[in-house]
């Protein structure tokens, strides 16, 4: 597939600069929950019961604070969020080493209120900066962007922990989401086009958009980093049990560049899918995964039609959400996607975990793939009813955005998207 799209779309103006700083601001950001995590069980001495508290706390004030932050970039700007977010980043990371456990979880809690809006902020900007008819390669190169990022930040983080101690570690964390924090301030991106400032220039009353389809979105989203998470613990136990703990890192690097492999090709596309197509194909490839046996290479072969499916489907969900919902509350929509991408993420685990302790691996990845399939299941009726698309998605050939849609009007909807 010819590169020259992706070049084209670095291209536009503001878009490389807001990749790139999105790209070493989201670094620090994931590597927080493992700083964490480490810092309780190790240094403080408290085992991981009680880092799974701290680090639930930590993401419990994140999904709630996702769609807060995104409603106040909608009614105030970016900056104003960015900096009070920053400054409350500084003020926890660089003092969360001294804190007794109780504060701590306290603390954790209110700084992920107030964490920093990096993932959504780069894709509401980046919806802005974007031409409607490259967004879905836009998105795409952004998801393989997080996948980078996901690979270097807990890494690093116990890099820092068991070479640096807890407390430097949480110090490095501080500077860099102050950094990142400062960074996006002084670049300042656009959260709506100049055609979307021209047209919409109300309040957007949230019922509008917060429909039974746009919840059903939020549900696959969630089932999507459900699968993930709990396909990453069944893969990690299936290799510990058969005694190749060793090859875990590589394992999951590899796992991960399928993921980029098939960003980079659905971006390139000359139409997107459904989400509901992309995430039901996700769990029903993931169900048999298990059934390969300990062969870490056998494993890695059979995660291969469900790993390139990963950044597809997320990039789509961002790229229908952005469609569906107007500019003036795309931010707050973002945040509800993050929140669900967390809820996924966080539920998961300790189900999987649970499976895995009880059944073994192998039903952990049956039992994540069924968990998509029924939440696209349940989704189908919802999305029937979906929303008037306020920007249709590009059919093949199109080289222009072709025009808004009426409220009234129903709008085409993308390939795979013509479901019972």
């Amino acid at each position: 597939m010819a590169i020259e799209p992706y070049r084209h779309l670095l291209r536009l103006p503001g878009v490389r600069n807001l990749l790139l700083i999105g790209l070493f601001a989201r670094v620090p950001s994931t590597a927080t929950g493992m700083a964490l995590t480490l810092h309780v069980a190790y240094s403080l001495d408290l085992g991981f019961a009680k880092a799974g508290l701290v680090t639930m706390a930590s993401t419990v004030g994140m999904a709630v604070g996702s769609p807060l932050s995104g409603r106040f970039v909608d009614k105030y700007g970016l900056r104003p969020v960015l900096i009070t977010t920053t400054l409350a980043q500084a003020v926890f990371w660089a003092t969360a080493w001294a804190l007794p456990f109780p504060v701590l979880a306290v603390a954790a809690a209110v700084a992920g209120l107030l964490a920093l809006p990096v993932f959504s902020v780069i894709r509401q900007c980046l919806a802005a900066l974007v031409p409607p008819e490259q967004r879905r390669m836009g998105f795409s190169l952004d998801s393989m962007l997080v996948e980078l990022a996901y690979m270097a930040g807990p890494a690093l983080a116990v890099a820092g922990v068991t070479t640096l101690g807890s407390t430097w570690t949480m110090t490095v964390v501080a500077v860099g989401l102050v950094g990142s924090g400062t960074a996006l301030t002084l670049l300042n991106p656009p959260t709506r086009s100049a055609e979307e400032l021209l047209v919409e220039q109300a309040r957007v009353p949230r019922r509008q958009w917060l429909t039974p389809a746009f919840v059903a979105l939020l549900g696959t989203t969630a089932a999507a980093t459900f699968i993930l998470t709990a396909s990453e613990l069944a893969m990690v136990a299936t290799m510990k049990n058969a005694g190749h703990v060793g090859w875990v890192g590589l394992a999951v690097a590899i796992w991960c560049f399928y993921s980029l492999a098939g960003g980079f090709v659905y971006g390139g596309l000359s139409r997107g899918f459904s989400p509901l197509l992309l995430i039901g194909l996700m769990g029903v490839l993931t169900i048999p995964v298990g059934l390969v046996g300990g062969d870490w290479r056998l494993l890695l072969l059979a995660l291969v039609p469900a790993g390139v499916l990963c950044a597809p489907a997320l990039s789509s969900t961002v790229d229908t959400a952005s469609r569906w919902v107007p500019a003036a509350a795309r931010g707050e929509a973002m945040g509800f996607h993050g929140t669900a991408l967390l809820i996924g993420g966080a539920s998961s685990a300790p189900i999987a975990g649970a499976l895995i302790d009880g059944y073994g691996p192998a039903w952990a990845f049956a039992a994540a793939g069924l968990v998509g399939v029924v939440m696209v299941l349940i989704a189908l009726p919802l999305w029937r009813r979906r929303p008037a698309v306020l920007v249709p998605a590009p059919v093949a050939g199109e080289t222009a955005a072709p025009p808004l849609t009426s409220a009234m009007t129903p709008a085409p909807p993308i390939a795979g998207e013509r479901l019972p």
